[in-house]
């Protein structure tokens, strides 16, 4: 296995507090709580603590899991015949790799969450395109920053 970069998976971790703050935030709070039929005054009395710091280990799980697909996927034989790990490195291709990942796995389940929970497409919407960011910002710190 190739080494890990548990400073470059820290960092990539915060990328979905950072950016939900801002996203859920000012920049689209207003359209996140309509979409779920909700206003500020419903999350009144909730455990940020709590759920602040669950979100944050969860995405320190999925910044591991990134690094891990985007490594194994990036092998490569040399000329003796030998596996060789982190052969192609940029942010653009890490990028690439995280977004992929997100359309072809996590948007997805959550999708389909969503149908059953009866979610609006509005939400649905706006969930999928965070999710994306983020893992492409996540992809691309990882496989940058080796």
């Amino acid at each position: 296995m190739p080494e890990i970069n548990w400073i470059a998976i820290i960092v990539a971790g915060l990328v979905p507090s950072i950016l939900g703050a801002l996203y859920y935030g000012p920049v689209l709070g207003k359209q996140w709580l309509d979409s779920l039929g909700y206003t500020e005054e419903d999350f009144k009395g909730r455990n940020d603590a709590l759920i602040y710091g669950s979100a944050l280990i969860l995405a320190m799980l999925i910044s591991t899991s990134i690094k891990m697909t985007n490594e194994l996927v990036h092998k490569d034989v040399n000329e003796a015949g030998e596996l060789v790990y982190a052969s192609f490195h940029t942010f653009g291709h890490g990028a690439l790799h995280g977004a992929m990942l997100a359309i072809t796995l996590v948007v997805p389940v959550f999708l389909s969450l969503s149908l059953f929970q009866k979610n609006s497409g509005k939400n649905m919407l706006l969930n999928a395109i965070f999710w994306i960011v983020c893992f492409a910002i996540m992809g691309g710190i990882l496989d940058a920053w080796t």
